[in-house]
């Protein structure tokens, strides 16, 4: 294999050296999971805050939902040039690219798992005196969490994918940032080097979260277990 097209490991990890040693592998790295950090967390408390609503009001979802339905089937990168008529080319479209690519598996997997929760609860609930939001917050948020983890854990892995998209246009620093301008340059070890780091990061970041869900709500681990076995 040509090494311009596949440079072997060594010149890879000289590479990912290189940019640590100087500062600018690291300043990249903040900048891209501040992006990351910003664009998921919005994405999860809209899709969460939107999926309740459509269960507690058949209004709201008659209205939005056909929306959101049309948005859905939109690739993020799409919208790109709107985005940047509305909201310029600073720091709001970027995280509003990976807005867009992380909201929809958090809305769909918290929507599903409030379809799933057995309305026998809710009567329950409802007997014994809970007002609606008591069976929201005791019943159908905790009985929809298996179905949400599923979504968050899916919409954090699209975030990243986003994020080169995020960075393409008008950015200055970032990991797609650094990707695509090493690809203008030819320096083929920096883009595998800037692959190799968001690669890592995602994994780490998908453990961190797994390790949350895993402390905030002990009894999913338990019944993951018990559905393996």
């Amino acid at each position: 294999m040509n090494s311009f097209l596949l440079p072997p490991p060594t010149r890879v990890w000289s590479a990912i050296a290189e940019l640590w040693s100087n500062g600018e592998l690291a300043h990249h790295i903040a900048a891209s999971a501040s992006r990351v950090g910003v664009g998921y967390g919005l994405a999860v408390f809209i899709a969460i805050l939107l999926a309740i609503l459509f269960s507690v009001s058949g209004a709201i979802r008659a209205v939005t939902e056909p929306l959101l339905e049309f948005i859905r089937q939109v690739p993020p990168l799409a919208l790109m040039p709107l985005l940047m008529l509305w909201l310029g080319i600073g720091e709001a479209q970027k995280v509003g690219i990976i807005i867009l690519a992380c909201f929809f598996p958090v809305f769909l997997g918290m929507r599903g798992g409030i379809a799933q929760v057995d309305r026998k609860l809710i009567e329950v609930g409802k007997v014994c005196g809970l007002g609606r939001k008591q069976v929201i917050a005791r019943i159908i948020l905790p009985s929809a969490l298996p179905a949400l983890v599923i979504g968050l854990r899916i919409s954090l892995g699209y975030s990243w994918r986003a994020l080169v998209g995020a960075e393409l246009i008008a950015s200055s620093v970032g990991l797609g940032y650094m990707i695509t301008d090493a690809q203008d340059l030819a320096r083929t070890d920096i883009v595998l080097a800037g692959i190799l780091v968001i690669g890592i990061i995602g994994l780490v970041t998908d453990l961190v979260l797994k390790r949350l869900c895993a402390w905030l709500s002990p009894w999913l681990v338990t019944d993951l277990e018990m559905a393996r076995a």
